[in-house]
């Protein structure tokens, strides 16, 4: 797996101009780097991401997401999904996904039929829909945590529908019960 380097942490801001670096400093970080905001699987993380938004924080750990967008487009979905106050950062070139190892998928990543039942789950039967494309939409996900400007544990996604467990990589990395 490929980490990036200190200053790469140190120099890439969030919306507020913190950069990942001091705020990992502080306490633990959970990276999410999202796919484009019109994918269902995006809009499913956002979803789930809300959903323990509140024990991520009891964990004493700090959400930041890494999207594609413009900052005033990803604030429309982050409000959409009740992450209006979650720090974020834009990544239109995609450099910070690279410096992560994260890689542009394969048509069996993307498209394969697990990727089709799963599709059908999240964007059908739980009403997650699909957008159009804002973003690389070739760009897998990934999630990291860092803690003292070093990733600390990660989860890259195999598939475009995996659905990692947000909670349970804090809790692992941090020795949380």
């Amino acid at each position: 797996m490929i980490y990036p380097s200190s200053q790469i942490l140190a120099d890439v801001n969030t919306d507020r101009g913190r950069s990942i670096k001091s705020l990992s400093n502080q306490q633990p970080v959970l990276l999410v780097f999202l796919r484009h905001f019109g994918c269902t699987f995006c809009r499913e993380a956002l979803a789930d991401l809300a959903d323990i938004k509140s024990e991520i924080a009891e964990t004493g750990t700090q959400l930041v997401m890494v999207h594609m967008s413009d900052a005033k487009t990803a604030q429309s979905y982050f409000q959409r999904y009740r992450l209006e106050n979650v720090e974020h950062i834009s990544d239109p070139s995609c450099s910070l996904y690279r410096a992560f190892g994260l890689t542009k998928g394969t048509p069996r990543q993307l498209f394969g039929l697990q990727s089709w039942i799963r599709g059908f789950e999240a964007g059908v039967m739980q009403g997650h829909g699909v957008g159009p494309q804002l973003g690389d939409g070739f760009q897998m996900p990934g999630v990291f945590v860092v803690t003292n400007g070093e990733v600390k544990a990660s989860y890259v996604h195999e598939l475009a529908s995996d659905r990692p467990g947000y909670l349970d990589l804090v809790k692992e990395c941090c020795q949380i019960s």
